[in-house]
């Protein structure tokens, strides 16, 4: 089994400045870069970086995060793709802990912020709430046993995504992949992990925008058969 660190960017210098090098390369087989055009200097510092740490870099085609994931499998080698966020909200040392985790047999393995005392810190009222009553919607519509279905950071087996529904619509490819993986009755685990404030930049995700796609999400599998 072999592992992709997939690392989306979009005017993240000062993040990728203070976290890649926290990353030691042994960890996975690959890490894969996907820039959506950013303008602060970000992709001159990762040309760098791939090129000393035999990494891949991605200028990044389409647009949305969604997007550079498919973007990144399409270069990737691994069986086992891991998202990370490089502003701050992941924390590297759980890289390996993902790895081992998914060696076990898992499917999928999410780094949960609600799990066994992890917290976010980056979390405001609106999306607390809202992972909340998604992630409860998603385990009684689905039977599954999630505590957070929204987070980005998380291991999941390629095949889940290649022989699922997973798109590129608004509202994530998480919460997809949490209900695919509940319909098919695949194997899943949460371990707990904080989620640090962000270093630099802003959110860019829409909360009302994102909420609603993914309200369209539950709707269409709901009625899937």
């Amino acid at each position: 089994m072999k592992f992709t660190l997939i690392i989306p960017t979009v005017n993240e210098l000062a993040g990728c400045r203070a976290i890649l090098p926290q990353i030691k390369r042994e960890w996975v087989d690959e890490i894969i870069f996907v820039d959506g055009h950013s303008s602060d200097g970000t992709y001159e510092y990762l040309e760098a970086y791939a090129k000393q740490n035999d990494c891949i870099l991605i200028k990044q085609k389409s647009k949305g995060l969604i997007q550079s994931y498919f973007e990144a499998m399409a270069a990737a080698k691994g069986d086992v793709m891991i998202p990370f966020s490089p502003d701050g909200n992941s924390l590297p040392e759980k890289i390996p802990v993902l790895v081992a985790k998914m060696k076990e047999g898992y499917d999928m393995v999410i780094v949960s912020r609600y799990c066994q005392g992890a917290k976010s810190e980056d979390d405001d009222p609106v999306t607390s709430f809202g992972n909340w009553m998604f992630t409860t919607l998603i385990n009684v519509l689905f039977g599954g046993h999630y505590t957070d279905t929204l987070v980005m950071f998380r291991a999941w087996k390629r095949s889940v995504v290649e022989e699922g529904h997973i798109s590129a619509s608004v509202g994530g490819i998480e919460p997809q992949l949490a209900i695919q993986c509940a319909k098919r009755k695949l194997k899943v685990a949460d371990i707990p992990g904080d989620e640090p404030k962000r270093i630099g930049g802003i959110r860019k995700m829409s909360p009302l925008k994102n909420g609603l796609g993914i309200i369209g999400i539950i709707m269409t599998e709901f009625f899937r058969k």
